[in-house]
């Protein structure tokens, strides 16, 4: 990237263990179609226009392998793998550090979000650089309500409800600004776009797509696997 590059870099917060998948190797490093998850991930983010580079977070014990990993699957647009932390948040915070000092525009996604459709990046950068700050989710269509102790306990209106998805877009500035406070404050949100807010600051939400999964469950997995046709 140049300096003034309108381009964004990417950040993939990978550095989790997938703890809920009950698999021994972490979730994105599993097979699809003989292809780590995490590879899929990063060459659907690399195939976006806006994307000039990438930075993906990984287990403190697997930087040296995973660069390995992503040389010989040939990833391109990767700038850099680092350690990821100890939460999702660290190890986006981790990748922030790592990332070109000219790049101005943030987008970070998950990296087992690895059906992502490259004009859904633009879509949301697009509409990070009207707004400063941007998400993309799926409208809740479904009845909504509120259990506690598998009891009912209220049925919630919908209206305006959306599931969230990423990727996110940010200016860099803001994005670090709200991890800043966050880490002040000892918060610790779901994703990036509740730091933003947490400034005050607006977060545009854009259509998701139903197809951008997010592997956490065998189920997801198998869904996965079908969807490659494996």
């Amino acid at each position: 990237m140049t300096a003034g590059s309108s381009l964004a870099v990417a950040v993939v917060p990978a550095g989790g263990q997938g703890v809920r998948l009950g698999a021994r190797t972490p979730k994105q490093y599993l097979s699809l179609q003989g292809v780590p998850l995490l590879v899929h991930t990063l060459r659907a983010l690399g195939r976006a226009r806006s994307v000039g580079s990438i930075v993906v977070a990984v287990p403190g014990d697997r930087v040296e392998s995973t660069r390995a990993l992503l040389a010989r699957h040939r990833v391109a647009r990767l700038m850099a793998v680092v350690a990821g932390g100890a939460d999702r948040q660290e190890s986006v915070w981790n990748g922030l550090q790592a990332a070109p000092p000219d790049a101005a525009w943030v987008v970070v996604h998950d990296a087992v979000r690895p059906f992502l459709a490259p004009a859904l990046v633009d879509a949301v950068l697009a509409a990070a650089r009207e707004m400063g700050a941007a998400t993309c989710g799926m409208a809740v269509r479904e009845t909504v309500k509120r259990a506690r102790e598998g009891r009912v306990e209220s049925t919630l209106d919908r209206q305006g409800l959306w599931l969230v998805q990423t990727p996110q877009a940010f200016r860099r500035a803001l994005l670090w600004e709200a991890h800043e406070k966050a880490r002040r404050d000892g918060y610790l949100g779901t994703d990036d776009a509740a730091l933003v807010e947490r400034l005050g600051a607006p977060v545009a939400m854009v259509p998701g797509s139903a197809k951008n999964l997010k592997i956490t469950t065998r189920d997801d997995l198998r869904v996965a696997r079908l969807w490659m046709g494996t």
